[in-house]
């Protein structure tokens, strides 16, 4: 795969046992939320927001925060300021493209799905809740976890909570490169979605498809419990 080509692959359906998938950046774009989240944080510890920035997407705030401050890296710390992002900044954020009719259509078809993030289940919660989207039934937050992407085991431990501990048919949805990783590294396929990173990077970190968004994903069925899932215009 080389960054010469286009979003244009004919459409392919591809069947799998469940599909797991990143929240922020994958289903909710909530750039400018977190944005202005990260440079009320950034004051507040006297810390160049841009620096927080550069290296926050994608991974839990309490390794984030463990970065500047070890006395707010604390899960009653983390919790709080997350769960209010969503309350302050709930007009910052918008559904990313096709995720509304993606979940729908994941809930509806009664495919095994789950969302794995590295955000707090406040923050996912309200962003759901403002935002007027299918709650999924499997959660995977950043508390679940020792450690956050791109280790694997959370998304191992998503695949254990819907109810698939022997498969590797597992598709994972993804925008950033952490999250690609600890998806590939658990065993799983990645449709990489460019939406917060470049395709450079997102090839880098071993994406099986990229698409420009979840528009490109659809649920076509589910037959003898397995998830018929169709991709298309993927890079080629």
């Amino acid at each position: 795969m080389s960054a010469t080509g286009s979003f244009s692959a004919p459409p392919q359906v591809h069947t799998f046992d469940g599909l797991l998938s990143d929240f922020d950046g994958t289903i909710v774009d909530s750039t400018d939320a977190i944005v202005k989240h990260w440079h009320k944080i950034g004051a507040e510890l006297g810390v160049d927001p841009k620096t927080i920035l550069a290296t926050s997407h994608g991974r839990r705030s309490i390794d984030v925060m463990g970065l500047y401050d070890q006395t707010k890296a604390n899960w009653d710390y983390v919790n709080y300021v997350e769960s209010r992002i969503p309350q302050e900044y709930g007009s910052d954020a918008v559904e990313i493209p096709g995720g509304r009719d993606l979940l729908t259509a994941l809930e509806n078809s009664g495919a095994r799905w789950g969302v794995v993030t590295s955000g707090t289940r406040g923050l996912i919660d309200g962003w759901l809740e403002v935002l007027g989207l299918t709650h999924p039934k499997n959660l995977v937050t950043a508390a679940d976890v020792p450690l956050g992407k791109p280790d694997p085991r959370c998304y191992l431990l998503g695949r254990k909570q819907i109810g698939l501990e022997d498969s590797t048919s597992i598709v994972v949805l993804e925008d950033a490169p952490s999250g690609i990783k600890a998806g590939k590294d658990a065993g799983f396929k990645v449709i990489a979605l460019k939406t917060t990173h470049s395709l450079e990077k997102l090839q880098e970190a071993g994406a099986d498809w990229i698409v420009e968004d979840l528009r490109s994903v659809s649920v076509k069925g589910v037959v003898d419990g397995r998830l018929q899932l169709e991709i298309s215009n993927a890079f080629q």
